[in-house]
């Protein structure tokens, strides 16, 4: 989803935006994304990177109407109207929280097949800022 990024941040986490990179914890080999400063399982601090699927399956979701979109997403809700706001569980275990696309939000539902798409989020201070977004995965 969003919020205000600085631009050293951003160019600091791209490859969670742009390649589906997480980490997997050297100790116990839960798998974490976007990284983490320690393990969420048992608090280990060191990790290899790994490259995930960028699949997964719709854990909750609600639809959002252009009045409860945040800033950076006004512009877009104006445009579009509603859309979906999800929790996606990735094959991998973790679950993020990610704007669906490209589907009718009557449609979504719990347990629904998902593969992320990186895409335009916002621009922000000159920077277009770019990310992923879930929707029906490809059969």
């Amino acid at each position: 989803m969003g919020a205000h990024i600085s631009i050293p941040m951003y160019e600091r986490t791209v490859g969670q935006r742009l390649a589906f990179e997480g980490e997997r914890c050297t100790d116990c080999g839960t798998v974490a994304f976007p990284p983490k400063g320690a393990c969420p399982d048992c608090r280990n601090d060191e990790f290899e990177t790994v490259d995930l699927s960028g699949t997964g399956t719709v854990y909750s979701h609600t639809v959002l109407s252009p009045g409860g979109a945040p800033p950076e997403f006004a512009g877009q809700a104006r445009a579009e109207g509603r859309y979906v706001a999800a929790i996606v569980e990735l094959d991998e275990g973790p679950r993020i929280t990610a704007q669906l696309t490209d589907i009718d939000p009557e449609t979504v539902e719990i347990g629904m097949p998902v593969s992320g798409r990186i895409r335009r989020i916002y621009e922000e201070e000159g920077v277009v800022r770019y990310g992923f977004k879930f929707g029906p995965a490809d059969d």
